[in-house]
């Protein structure tokens, strides 16, 4: 390995430390999920450290990965055959400065709460336009280079973006709590009273686990070890709920708590559990993700 490149991939690897809650911010609301949007981070800095190899110069590492995200979160959408495109229009290039105008921006403060799943009802050019400049503060510039868009075609994007936005976040989200299932509900009163072995029982023998960013297993008993490293936390409390449709565990750091610190994700069949994924190492993920306590 040539010392170029191994300079490159420590570059990469100090930049993606500082750089991976933006590529999460980018990538949940490009596919309209906190939990895919992981999944689309993950297979970003993989392909981008492996790509590293067969490039012949070094690129500007941020709007690089930036631009594999965009391209991967495409990937995902395909994948779930929603709509891709729409055409600007042929003469974006005359289309007013509209970033010196404070009325079509959309205020920061309420980019980064509207709701992840509005982003997904905008086509993905007004989409990627709208989550790097008012969601990451990119320039427009930088999101040109991000994108391999023109200046004015970034503004006639953020533009339509914005209208749009404004409209679908004028809809109220429905409050009710959502249902959720007997076993999820009493996974998590074990879990509360700290009943491991009853828990244990409740899992599968080919059980999966995935704890992101530290370690996976399979097996009731090595998944069952897991259940160690909560043993300790004993004011962490878990409450039934959902996060996009999927069932889960809202930890809570005491059961005073209305601050959730982390998702468990939980998939079941029948009264049994048969996958478990842990967001614990990535504590970027609650900062978006819209968890709903269950009934």
């Amino acid at each position: 390995m040539s010392a170029a490149l191994q300079q490159a991939r420590r570059e990469f690897l100090a930049l993606v430390e500082q750089l991976r809650p933006d590529l999460h911010r980018y990538c949940a609301r490009m596919v309209g999920s906190v939990i895919d949007g992981e999944d689309v981070v993950q297979e970003t800095l993989a392909r981008g450290y492996y790509e590293l190899s067969a490039l012949k110069e070094m690129p500007a590492l941020r709007a690089w990965l930036f631009r594999i995200a965009h391209n991967r979160a495409l990937d995902c959408l395909r994948r779930y055959e929603r709509r891709m495109s729409e055409p600007l229009d042929e003469n974006t290039a005359q289309i007013a400065d509209l970033e010196s105008d404070p009325e079509t921006l959309l205020p920061r403060e309420q980019a980064v709460t509207i709701a992840v799943a509005r982003f997904a009802q905008l086509v993905p050019t007004q989409r990627s336009c709208v989550i790097l400049k008012d969601v990451l503060d990119y320039s427009l510039e930088e999101i040109s280079e991000s994108l391999e868009l023109s200046v004015s075609a970034v503004k006639a994007a953020l533009h339509r973006g914005r209208v749009r936005l404004q409209t679908l976040s004028a809809v109220a989200d429905a409050d009710a709590m959502p249902d959720v299932s007997p076993t999820v509900r009493r996974f998590a009163a074990l879990f509360n009273g700290r009943d491991w072995d009853a828990i244990r029982e409740m899992l599968i023998d080919d059980v999966r686990l995935e704890v992101l960013e530290a370690t996976s297993r399979r097996g009731r008993k090595d998944v069952g070890v897991y259940f160690n490293n909560y043993s300790s936390r004993t004011h962490w409390h878990m409450v039934p709920a959902r996060l996009e449709g999927r069932e889960g565990l809202a930890v809570l750091r005491s059961p005073d708590s209305t601050q959730v610190v982390n998702f468990i994700e939980l998939t079941t069949d029948g009264e049994h559990i048969v996958r478990i994924r842990d967001f614990h190492h990535v504590p970027y993920f609650v900062r978006d993700a819209d968890i709903r306590f269950g009934l």
